[in-house]
């Protein structure tokens, strides 16, 4: 039997998908990919749900790419994996709230930005650490991008620097930070509550359209450029370090 990855539950028009797989940081492995998948879609067919509520179990939110997994190789289809999974997302016929109060890096920022709201508490922290592993935020710059301004996104996808949410919020990643992530992330539903799911669903699609499109011209050339640098001398070394708790080899 699969090991269970992904809570879900549902009330007051709500769905809950939380990310529990806190023993390797809820990275993005096949499994849990498409647990989430799943339960997405779940969402999507009940018509009792208005809203879906992304969070997590656990300090961290999503620590990207399962770096195990990819160096066993097969790159090229997780990728594709992330690539859908964010499109599901975007897509989604209802909005997703993302409720964060850990820590967020590489792939993990590519669901924040999906996200049609998201709200991180004191305890999060931010970074586009590819650049650091020998690679690049090739799949997520789709959904991130949009989201950033040009000189926060110069910053923080070439130095992978770690920031916290306020500088998130500032920079147009996240929605807010808020002092207390249950009450933020409850006031944001409640809200949802009081709206027409004919209303959600109608104007959902005016926020994502762009988006989408850019997933349409550009998101085959990216998909590329992910496998192939995963399949690097550069990202074998960066994930060996990584795993390995050292220095790069390129480090001074």
């Amino acid at each position: 039997m699969t090991d269970r990855l992904v809570q879900y539950s549902a009330e007051r028009g709500i769905a809950r998908i939380a990310l529990d797989s806190p023993r390797n940081r809820n990275a993005l492995s096949a499994a849990l990919v498409a647990q989430v998948e799943q339960a997405l879609a779940e969402a999507a067919a009940d018509d009792g749900v208005r809203a879906v509520e992304l969070t997590h179990t656990g300090s961290t939110f999503c620590a990207g790419a399962d770096l195990a997994e990819a160096r066993r190789g097969g790159m090229a289809t997780g990728t594709a994996r992330l690539m859908a999974l964010l499109r599901r997302i975007l897509a989604l016929p209802k909005p997703v709230v993302a409720s964060i109060d850990g820590h967020v890096r590489a792939g993990g920022m590519g669901l924040v930005g999906a996200c049609d709201i998201a709200l991180a508490g004191p305890a999060s922290t931010f970074a586009f650490s590819e650049v650091r592993l020998g690679l690049a935020p090739a799949i997520i710059s789709l959904t991130t991008l949009p989201r950033l301004s040009a000189r926060a996104a110069g910053r923080c996808y070439l130095t992978g620097e770690t920031f916290d949410a306020p500088a998130a919020a500032a920079m147009g990643l996240i929605t807010e930070a808020v002092p207390d992530i249950d009450a933020g992330t409850t006031a944001v539903l409640d809200a949802l509550r009081l709206a027409s799911p004919q209303g959600l669903a109608e104007t959902k699609p005016l926020l994502t359209a762009d988006v989408l499109a850019r997933f349409d011209a550009s998101g085959a050339a990216l998909a590329q450029q992910s496998a192939r640098l995963f399949a690097s001398a550069d990202a074998a070394e960066g994930m060996a370090a990584f795993l390995a708790k050292r220095p790069p080899s390129w480090a001074v």
